[in-house]
This record gives structure tokens, C-alpha cells and sequence, in this order.
């Protein structure tokens, strides 16, 4: 079957093309226009992937040499994310499953993030662990079978990616920030200031004490230095990642791990991980980086094998804000 995938749930507009498991077509754009506002602004995302949706999905169609008509379903994000945003792309996939009489399938985000790990060429065995880190979200899940999730953990306040980037707007740097403390941390030195590693009760995960701490050493020392801050800050922060993991890990005895969301690319959190995974004695799995970021293909190939096994979702599904893991059908 050839499946499309759409994905508006924030601020990347996404196209995938796959024919069963290979991939045809992954297109992008990620909106600039929030960068002067430090952050996503709902409504103006909306707006971006209303204009940018149809052109995109034809570059998609054009790079997986298909026709419109050649597309056997119709896989869209329907949650959890900006409920505007959402409804943009639920409602432009509606038209194309009611236009082309092809099924449609609602994908919750999060389950598609997990599904790009279906996309390496080495596959976890189940039950495995995965560390879905991203701007908006922050836990670790069981996947215990196919469509089959428990989270074990988290996050209390903000998320890991959220965290990068208040952060960085304390320092001055431009947003979306993980990619400029990653860049700055580099330059730094480990060591020069103790910032705290977050220690919340059992698996939970917690970022809002260490900005906290960042926003007082940044006022109470007007001289710092961008690049210590940015180091030790992602140190703590991705220590975090570590600890809590690595409790997970010793309570659940898997022997599979997989780093899944937009925070899986930082190569520092790719290194401790690596560590962590030959410490272990387990298997580290994470996408190509490509399909670490929202990206249409995870939400075809998660939409492609939750159709094979529940078949379609009803025309009548709505954009949900939030929807965990664990409550999907």
C-alpha cells in the first residue's frame, strides 16, 4: 500500500510518501516566522500550514514520482499538539479521503515518533524502552507489543527541548534553541559551573529548578560566558535524561532502547547514551535524523500499521490536544 502522511501538530509542516516500508518522499518546511517571538505562536503556525500544505504535497507526490490518485491512505496527525495546527492538517486530509473515496487514519503523534524506529533497518525486539525527548514532550514509555504502551515517567513541569529553549532565550539566543546551546556547549568548559541535576521522585523528569538556576547564575554573574552556561547546562539537563533511564532500565530489564524526538539528534545526548547502552549491554536505537524531527513519514508508517491491524478511522475524528500514550485504542 502506498500511504501519505501529514503532520501540522506544531510548527513543521510534513509530507511523507511511503510504499509499504520504503520511503518515497520526506518533505519539510519549518516555519521561521516564530523566531523573533522566542517561541511558537499558535495562530501564526496555523496560518503558515494552511499556505505551505498543498504546495508541499505536491513536491512529495512529485518526489515520489506518484499520483494523487496513486495514494492508498491517508494518514494524518490528529494529536497531541496546537489544536489549531492540528485542525488544519486533520481537515485537509479529511478533503483528500472524501475527494479520492481512500480511507483516512488518525495518528497520534507520539505513537508516530515511536514508529520511526520502524524505519531502521534493525528493528527492537519487543518489550523495549523508549526515550521520547522533544520540545513538547518528555517520557519514557514500555512498548510491551505492537500498539501496546506503559509510561513509566514524565516530565512535571517542562519538557527537555522546552527547557533548551527558555535557556537559550535567557542567553540571547535565537529560537528554536537546542541546535545554539548544542552549538555553543561545544565551546565550553565541563566543570565551570555546578549547575544541579534535576532529582525528582522515581522516573519522573523535571526541568523547571535547573532554569530556575540558569535565569539566577546568568543575573547574579552579568559577565558570564554564553558557552560555560550552554555546556553545563546541557550537561545537566542530559544527565538527567541519563539517571532517570537508567533507573527505568534496571526496573524493566529490556534489553532495547530507543531515543526518538527532536532532542535525539543533539550528539552530546547521542555520546552519554552510547555510554549508557555499553554499560548496559543493551541495543541503542535511534532514527536517522531525518526522522528524529516531526516529519510526515513516521506519521505514514505508524498510520500504515495501526490500518492493517484496526483498520480506518472514522471521518468524524477530531484534533485532540492532548491524548497520552497509554489511552489510545
Amino acid at each position: 500500500m502506498i500511504a501519505i502522511g501529514i503532520e501540522t501538530s506544531c510548527d513543521e509542516t510534513a509530507i511523507g510518501v511511503i510504499d509499504d516500508g520504503k520511503v518515497l518522499a520526506n518533505i519539510v518546511s519549518s516555519q521561521i516566522a516564530h523566531t523573533k517571538f522566542g517561541g511558537v505562536v499558535p495562530e501564526i503556525a496555523a496560518r503558515n500550514h494552511v499556505k505551505v500544505l498543498v504546495p508541499l504535497t505536491k513536491a512529495a507526490l512529485e518526489v515520489a514520482n506518484r499520483k494523487l490518485t496513486d495514494i492508498d491512505l491517508i494518514c494524518v496527525t490528529r494529536g497531541p499538539g496546537l489544536v489549531g495546527a492540528l485542525l488544519v492538517g486533520l481537515s485537509f486530509a479529511k478533503s483528500l479521503a472524501i475527494a479520492l473515496n481512500k480511507p483516512l487514519m488518525g495518528v497520534n503523534h507520539l505513537e508516530g515518533h515511536i514508529h520511526a524506529l520502524q524505519l531502521r533497518s534493525e528493528l527492537p525486539s519487543y518489550p523495549y524502552l523508549v526515550l521520547l525527548v522533544s520540545g513538547g514532550h518528555t517520557e519514557v514509555v514500555l512498548v510491551e507489543q505492537a500498539f501496546s504502551y506503559h509510561t513509566i515517567g514524565r516530565t512535571l513541569d517542562d519538557a527537555c527541548g522546552e527547557a533548551f529553549d527558555k535557556v537559550a532565550k535567557l542567553l540571547g539566543l535565537p529560537y528554536p534553541g537546542g541546535p545554539y546551546i548544542e552549538k555553543h556547549a561545544r565551546e565550553g568548559r565541563q566543570g565551570a559551573i555546578a549547575f544541579p541535576v534535576p532529582q525528582p521522585k522515581r522516573f519522573s523528569f523535571s526541568y523547571a529548578g535547573l532554569k530556575t538556576a540558569v535565569l539566577y547564575y546568568t543575573r547574579d554573574n552579568p559577565g558570564y560566558s554564553v558557552n560555560d552556561v550552554a555546556a553545563n547546562f546541557q550537561e545537566a539537563a542530559l544527565e538527567h535524561l541519563v539517571q532517570v533511564v537508567t533507573r527505568v532500565l534496571h526496573k524493566t530489564r529490556v534489553r532495547h532502547l530507543g531515543l526518538v524526538g527532536g532532542v535525539s539528534v543533539n550528539k552530546r545526548l547521542r555520546e552519554k547514551f552510547g555510554i549508557l547502552a555499553t554499560q548496559k549491554n543493551i541495543a541503542l536505537l535511534i532514527p536517522e535524523m531525518q526522522y528524529c524531527t516531526d516529519n510526515g513519514v513516521m506519521i505514514a508508517r505508524a498510520g500504515l500499521e495501526r490500518f492493517k491491524k484496526f483498520g480506518p478511522s472514522e471521518l468524524s475524528i477530531d484534533a485532540v490536544s492532548r491524548e497520552p500514550l497509554d489511552n489510545i485504542a
